[in-house]
């Protein structure tokens, strides 16, 4: 469950981002300039990385719920650990628990993949706007 409630705080994240360009491309704020193109560019990415410090603290308070951590900075650093793969090793959950270290990790993976996908869509699309409209 705590899976399915990260990709959903993901795919929110995504679709915030998607229809924040959008909108600026519908008004025409963006588009036809590399430089603004660039700061929407930006603006998503902190968008998308907002839903994956989200997705942490989702993952962190799972921990914490269960009784893994009682102290929610250490549950997420531990689920940033996990989430991003690093695996330290430095904290280590019970064995009952332990198997949601390689979910998270599972889930952070399939999210970076989708934000990257969201990101390099995002380039190719105000890319070719700007090309279709900058006179030859």
């Amino acid at each position: 469950a705590v899976t399915m409630i990260a990709l959903v705080v993901q795919g929110l994240a995504a679709t915030l981002g998607d229809e924040a360009i959008g909108t600026l491309l519908a008004r025409r704020a963006i588009g036809a300039r590399v430089w603004r193109n660039s700061l929407a560019t930006l603006m998503l990415i902190t968008i998308l990385l907002a839903g994956h410090l989200a997705q942490l603290a989702v993952w962190a308070t799972a921990f914490v719920s269960v009784g893994e951590f009682e102290a929610f900075a250490v549950a997420f650093y531990h689920s940033a650990v996990n989430y991003t793969t690093l695996g330290y090793g430095d904290i280590v959950m019970s064995p009952s628990w332990r198997l949601l270290g390689p979910q998270e990790a599972a889930s952070g993976t399939l999210a970076f993949g989708w934000s990257t996908a969201v990101i390099v869509t995002t380039v190719i699309r105000l890319s070719r706007y700007r090309h279709r409209v900058q006179p030859s």
